[in-house]
């Protein structure tokens, strides 16, 4: 009984620790999101782990594959948070969670007080019974735990206010997006030319646009749903290239290619060591048509052979045999400036090289420190004269257009 005590102190202690640094790094914004956090014992939906891991700003594997492959977590904090944020969820909506982890729809059950409904859903068998035994401990029995896909919603408690889904997806599944009151609000994982973002949709005429988004990397979704990247090995283990939507490439050339010398080209465009450019990536990506990303290990040989802007997936821009990608170089050491710049192989490397640093210059001088971009997310029968102007993004359910206001423009 004493330890007991002792280690529900300890718990209390660490989970005021974390919630004071999420209000610090400015993941929670709302005194809604705050007492929500404050209110839910994470360590009852991390069992597995210490009290110190289970309230660590990081995520908490609950499943993985045969290759060792997470399938399942309780996600960060940081990002649960933020999502929150972007739902805006009020006491008394009806909410449905896709992706059942327990400690978010907890969040969510706080949020909608108990006048609301929250419902979870997940493919899984083990992530649901897992979902319903810690979400029962924690004495949130009142959210409704169900077995299913979710490419089909779960259309016996719709329409829901809030969805919010924790998975992350290629595409916005018709019949999810169908079960979404008037005025309600998704917020979701969505892959975008390979770029993973957290978007928060709500209703425009015969679809959804987005009202802000986040970079967010999360499993992907499993089932009817289930769209993997490909990985196009470059150089054995240590490099390799992510493609999504359906573009090809010619792995042989682009393997002579990276075995070539290397072309760099800078742009004059610089940036703080904190500044985060993740508005940059998505320009990119919505500005070149044979976009992917780069992505590389810590290999010692990875190293010798690239230098991307970022080791998970750097933007890329290929042509036949050539390829140029994202990087940076440090300025000023004594400020901790840096300027973007890109790296080419093959025979037109430079080309493309300069091409991006141009394209880096262009986001610099109309759209940095502007109106994110505008995420707007159509049936996929849309007619084209009726798509707004921006890069057409085509999906299994929907037409997605990623388009930028101008600097002077409010995002609608």
């Amino acid at each position: 009984m004493v330890q007991a005590a002792v280690d529900e102190q300890r718990a209390e202690q660490l989970r005021h620790e974390l919630v004071a640094q999420l209000v610090r790094d400015g993941s929670i914004v709302s005194d809604e999101v705050r007492r929500a956090f404050e209110a839910v014992p994470r360590h009852l939906f991390a069992p597995e782990v210490s009290l110190e891991a289970a309230y660590a700003n990081d995520i908490v594997r609950t499943k993985v594959d045969e290759q060792g492959v997470t399938t399942s977590s309780v996600s960060a904090p940081w990002l649960q948070a933020a999502m929150l944020e972007q739902a805006r969820i009020e006491p008394g909506m009806r909410c449905l969670e896709v992706g059942s982890g327990g400690f978010n729809a907890a969040l969510m059950a706080e949020l909608a007080g108990p006048d609301g409904e929250v419902t979870t859903v997940d493919i899984d068998p083990d992530v649901t019974a897992r979902a319903r035994r810690c979400l029962d401990a924690a004495g949130y029995g009142r959210v409704r735990v169900v077995l299913a896909d979710a490419e089909a919603g779960v259309p016996e408690h719709a329409p829901y206010d809030r969805i919010v889904v924790t998975v992350g997806m290629w595409d916005v599944p018709a019949r999810l997006s169908e079960q979404l009151a008037e005025s309600g609000r998704l917020v979701v994982p969505l892959r975008l030319r390979g770029l993973r973002r957290s978007v928060c949709l709500t209703r425009e005429g015969a679809g959804l646009v987005s009202v802000g988004h986040i970079m967010a990397g999360f499993v992907d979704v499993q089932g009817a749903g289930a769209r993997p990247e490909r990985l196009v090995p470059l150089h054995a283990e240590d490099v390799a290239l992510r493609l999504d939507d359906d573009l090809t490439v010619d792995e042989d050339e682009l393997r002579t290619a990276l075995g070539q010398p290397r072309v760099s080209v800078w742009s004059g465009v610089r940036f703080g060591g904190q500044e985060p450019f993740d508005e940059l990536f998505l320009w990119l990506a919505t500005v070149f048509d044979d976009f992917a990303l780069l992505t590389h290990n810590r290999s010692a040989a990875a190293r010798e052979l690239v230098d991307p802007a970022s080791p998970i997936g750097t933007p890329t821009v290929v042509d036949g045999p050539s390829l140029a990608y994202l990087t940076y170089r440090k300025v000023q050491t004594e400020d901790d400036t840096y300027e973007f710049g890109a790296h080419a192989h093959g025979p037109v490397g430079a080309e493309l090289a300069e091409a991006m640093c141009e394209q880096v210059r262009i986001w610099h001088s109309e759209h940095r420190n502007g109106p994110p971009a505008r995420i707007t997310v159509l049936p996929s029968d849309t007619p084209a004269d009726r798509l707004p102007e921006g890069r057409i993004v085509p999906k299994r359910h929907t037409t997605i257009v990623i388009s930028w206001p101008a600097a002077g423009d409010a995002l609608g």
